[in-house]
């Protein structure tokens, strides 16, 4: 009677010790706790730096990202398995009125803008390129490289975008060829570190990337590229030069004189008010615009200081 009533006990200790470490897994806070967050992988480079520091200066919170395509983001978030989502788009009137139905608010904050680069072999002299000229590369209208270029001896330009369902893609299906049909002859790789890879070894290629996958990281100004590939200068004139074409610096970005210029948003959906409200509030803070200063990108919550970019040209 005596040992089973050890065995008892025993056993109502081990319940109660297990509910209380699955109580204090889940306990939630501002600054404490473990979720998933949905990143679009072209952003990867940035958020990688901004977790870095916002794990050494809040230890009692962990952030779980999950690197993916921008369609697979966003289905995360509308399924509710994760409440923070890093995008370069805002919710769709469609997509916030499935959250009303469910008394859901989430909201789409701005808290920096990048752009897409458009990146070239670095075996190929021809880096200049209009917006236009991009448009009908992506329509099927412009094929060859000599199409661009007369006195190029390269044969087919071999356009690689980074992911099937990425937001880079759907940038260019929206802001790009605006309603006209992309060229079936345009292949997608997975990453956009394979895009990288795979244009610094194909001379016929270009990729396009997100621009904070072309910073060169051993630059800490930020004032040079990736140096396995180039990076192609684009103009919004229909007849570009070297003065009216820019590349995707800082400056240019933050002026919009780049043409291939978007925000990057944070998706929210935090109705307790816990540790996604408390990741989203450092990256739009101090700390977290700071990061992306250093990054290539440029602040959306925070004043930045534009200096003068001098090109070798």
């Amino acid at each position: 009677m005596r040992r089973r009533l050890l065995y008892i006990l025993s056993f109502l200790f081990l319940v109660i010790c297990g509910c209380s470490k699955k109580g204090s897994a889940i306990k939630q806070t501002l600054y404490s706790g473990e979720i998933r967050i949905a990143v679009d992988e072209s952003l990867k480079p940035i958020m990688e730096e901004e977790l870095q520091v916002y794990h050494a200066v809040t230890p009692e919170a962990t952030i779980v990202p999950v690197y993916c395509s921008e369609v697979e983001a966003i289905n995360l978030f509308l399924k509710d398995s994760v409440r923070l989502v890093i995008a370069n788009r805002r919710l769709t009137d469609q997509e916030i009125s499935s959250f009303h139905t469910r008394k859901f608010f989430p909201e789409s904050i701005r808290f920096a803008i990048g752009g897409i680069a458009l990146i070239t072999n670095r075996h190929n002299p021809d880096s200049l390129i209009s917006k236009l000229q991009f448009r009908d590369i992506l329509a099927g209208k412009i094929v060859n490289w000599s199409d661009l270029y007369p006195s190029s001896d390269l044969g087919r330009i071999q356009v690689v975008f980074d992911n099937p369902n990425s937001g880079t893609i759907r940038y260019a299906v929206d802001s790009i060829c605006q309603g006209q049909t992309m060229a079936t002859t345009l292949t997608a790789q997975k990453t956009n570190e394979e895009v990288i890879d795979y244009v610094s070894k194909t001379v016929e290629a270009m990729g396009i990337i997100g621009v904070n996958w072309v910073g060169n990281v051993g630059d800490s100004t930020r004032l040079s590229f990736n140096e396995s590939v180039r990076v192609m200068r684009i103009s919004d004139s229909s007849n570009p030069t070297v003065q009216n074409s820019f590349r995707p610096y800082q400056a240019y970005l933050a002026l919009k004189k780049y043409p291939l210029t978007h925000d990057v948003f944070i998706l929210i959906n935090d109705p307790q008010g816990a540790l996604p409200t408390g990741l989203m509030t450092f990256l739009t803070g101090d700390k977290g615009q700071r990061i992306i200063l250093k990054s290539g990108l440029v602040p959306a919550t925070q004043p930045v200081r534009l200096v003068n970019v001098k090109e070798d040209f």
